[in-house]
């Protein structure tokens, strides 16, 4: 399992707009094959900022099951006009304890 980390600044003024969108997106993107779980979070001392958090089965579920296919084109043609820039996207996996 890997876990997608997707920092996003939104547009100053467009953060209910944004959080309208994703709640249109979500299905989309958690509905792609080998997505485990889709999760949104807000920033308290940066209303602006969001950060998403996916489970994918393999970074091959991100980059080729989604990236590669018309879900992305869709999710970002609903999410994409609040970004105030591109989304800093990386993925990480556990640390044994």
């Amino acid at each position: 399992m890997v876990l997608e980390v997707a920092l996003i600044d939104v547009i100053p003024g467009h953060e209910d707009a944004f959080a309208a969108a994703y709640a249109q997106a979500r299905p989309i993107l958690s509905g792609t094959e080998g997505c485990r779980s889709v999760r949104m979070t807000r920033g308290v001392e940066s209303p602006s900022r969001f950060v998403l958090l996916v489970e994918w089965d393999a970074v091959a579920a991100h980059e080729i099951n989604f990236r590669q296919t018309e879900r992305f084109t869709r999710w970002r043609e609903l999410i994409g006009p609040h970004f105030a820039n591109p989304p800093l996207v990386e993925h990480f996996t556990d640390v044994p304890a």
